[in-house]
């Protein structure tokens, strides 16, 4: 199992939902997500399905926001645009399909920069 599996690892690292804390797990969790699966960072975004690989992409980047930050699936689809059953969903997806072994080491290592870029900008956050 992954690196989150539930911890929360953001709320560790400073994070606070309500109080810029959306803004930080997405600036953290997009681009990486986007770069690992060749997407643009913009279809995570949008508001219809798009291209399968792009879905999938917005799938993983709900997992993370969930299993590594620690966020509500109600939070979670706040942040996506989603309902929360759409984001219990796209969990389930990525849990069923981490038995690629591909597949969870790209989550393995998402896991751990998201939760590293999340970190980072709370520590600069704090300096402000």
């Amino acid at each position: 199992m992954g690196v989150g599996c539930g911890v929360g690892l953001c709320h560790g690292a400073g994070f606070r939902p309500g109080l810029g804390g959306g803004a930080q797990v997405r600036r953290a969790i997009d681009p990486a997500v986007a770069a690992v699966f060749d997407v643009d960072v913009h279809d995570l975004s949008a508001a219809t399905r798009r291209s399968p690989r792009a879905a999938f992409a917005r799938q993983v980047a709900m997992y993370l926001a969930h299993v590594v930050c620690g966020l509500s699936l109600t939070e979670v689809g706040g942040l996506f645009a989603r309902d929360r059953t759409t984001v219990a969903h796209a969990c389930e997806v990525i849990e069923d399909r981490r038995d690629d072994p591909e597949l969870d080491g790209r989550l393995e290592h998402l896991e751990r920069a998201v939760a590293a870029l999340i970190d980072a900008l709370a520590w600069h956050r704090g300096r402000r």
